[in-house]
């Protein structure tokens, strides 16, 4: 038999702590026997090892209070709060607005999204009623002439929801007012740390090439204005006036985007500006691209005494009477659709500018120096397709047609739907139905690009 001095050495041995856990074995084996005999665990030799793991867990453990058990909100439940938001009624005491002439710029989001359902395409009702709520806050808060949902483009950490809009005469003076100053303010810092470099150092020969000036608000690639948001019920933020030097250096990169419109755009050739800069150059060569419309739904104003086969033209008028084509047509024949956005030129720009020409300030400063040098060759101007140019014209995709055609469903033709796909941006789509037609942009940011495979 087992002396007392054996027992006691043994017990001994059991109770020493684990310097990890802080525990002894001797205490873990009383603690699971107390349970045992406790619940009178049926089986208990087959539940031997999950009692000793609950056991251990129980004792690090918090105390179950529910008052005191308070857990960090998830982004979920985050997110949850501020779309509710979006479905509060506003208040019984709140003065009604006044009933203006001016038609109602808020879109039918929720009858578009039924057609382009049809197709398998689209963000779901769910979300599509959220960014319907979340136009409707932006309408509110802004003298609107017309808002459109241009699209959304995903991230890698967060996603853009895009809002493409025209602002009442008057409406967006103040905010053009505003940039204009602090444009001018940083343009004083410039010219006061340049007056503080002077030294008398050397001056180089070379001259960097002539900045291409943007377009104005209201023309060319700025003709539309654009809000983001990352999602339906966070704060709109207007994107700026898109330059040529970022369109062109757009057109030589790939990108994803990150949702963080402040986040840097580290690439070769250097991007001039940040992602909110990059994300406005997108959007300007995704709508140049696949924007289109059913031919003669558009057309020129008869007193335009510019060309007749529209070149140089950058404005259109509603046609009243236009008559539908088929649906069989739409899809039969690219010739039926047109592009209603103009052309972004290699320039940049939609309408071509001469880099030569300079202002009279310029010119007196510059007198003296242009005499010593050879003049520069004169710049071939650069012209582009038409304004409601056909998309049969457009350029083949490694092989394939720019667009792919189709009906929304091939069972019950003639109830379909006409629907286009780009297959040069996808992610670009429109629908069209009788006098119904509209554009949509999802998920993808870049261009289809050739791959190509080599021998190594």
């Amino acid at each position: 038999m087992a002396s007392e001095t054996m027992i006691q050495n043994a017990k001994a041995f059991l109770q020493q702590e684990s310097p990890d856990s802080k525990l002894n074995l001797y205490d873990h084996m009383c603690s699971v026997m107390h349970k045992i005999l406790e619940n009178r665990t049926p089986n208990s030799v087959d539940l031997l090892e999950s009692l000793s793991q609950e056991v251990k867990t129980n004792k690090f453990a918090p105390p179950c209070d529910p008052s005191s058990d308070v857990r960090p909100a998830s982004l979920e439940v985050e997110l949850a709060n501020v779309q509710n938001k979006l479905f509060e009624k506003p208040s019984e005491d709140a003065e009604p607005e006044p009933e203006d002439e001016v038609e109602m710029p808020l879109p039918d989001l929720m009858d578009t999204a039924h057609y382009f359902e049809q197709a398998g395409l689209g963000l779901g009702r769910e979300e599509t009623f959220r960014i319907f709520l979340a136009l409707k806050n932006l309408v509110d808060t802004h003298t609107l002439q017309s808002v459109r949902f241009w699209g959304k483009i995903q991230g890698t950490e967060k996603n853009y929801i895009v809002a493409e809009v025209e602002y009442r005469e008057g409406g967006e003076e103040e905010q053009e007012g505003e940039e204009e100053e602090g444009e001018e303010s940083r343009e004083e810092e410039t010219d006061e740390a340049k007056e503080g470099d002077e030294d008398n150092l050397p001056t180089p020969d070379y001259k960097p090439p002539p900045v291409i000036p943007k377009e104005e608000t209201g023309t060319g690639c700025n003709k539309k204005t654009y809000f983001v948001c990352n999602e339906p019920g966070t704060e709109w933020t207007k994107l700026p006036p898109v330059t040529p030097a970022q369109i062109v250096c757009a057109r030589q990169i790939k990108k994803f985007f990150s949702g963080n419109l402040e986040a840097a755009v580290i690439s070769y050739p250097p991007f001039p500006g940040t992602e909110i800069n990059y994300l406005r150059a997108q959007i300007a060569r995704i709508s140049a691209g696949t924007h289109i419309s059913p031919v003669d739904y558009y057309k020129f104003e008869e007193d335009d005494e510019d060309d007749s086969d529209g070149e140089g033209r950058d404005s259109f008028v509603e046609n009243v009477e236009f008559e539908p084509p088929r649906v069989q047509e739409l899809i039969d024949s690219l010739s039926n659709w047109v592009h209603h956005v103009q052309h972004v030129l290699p320039q940049g720009r939609c309408v071509w500018v001469n880099p030569t020409v300079k202002t009279e300030t310029e010119d007196f400063e510059d007198e003296e120096e242009e005499e010593e040098r050879e003049e520069p060759d004169e710049p071939v101007p650069e012209h582009g397709p038409p304004l409601l140019n056909p998309i049969s014209e457009d350029t083949e995709v490694d092989s394939m047609p720019a667009w792919s055609a189709g009906l929304t469903s091939n069972l019950v033709p003639q109830y379909a739907a006409a629907v286009l796909r780009s297959n040069l941006w996808p992610g670009a789509c429109v629908f069209g139905l009788d006098k119904k037609f509209e554009n949509l942009y999802i998920v993808g940011d870049t261009k289809y690009t050739l791959r190509t495979t080599a021998h190594l």
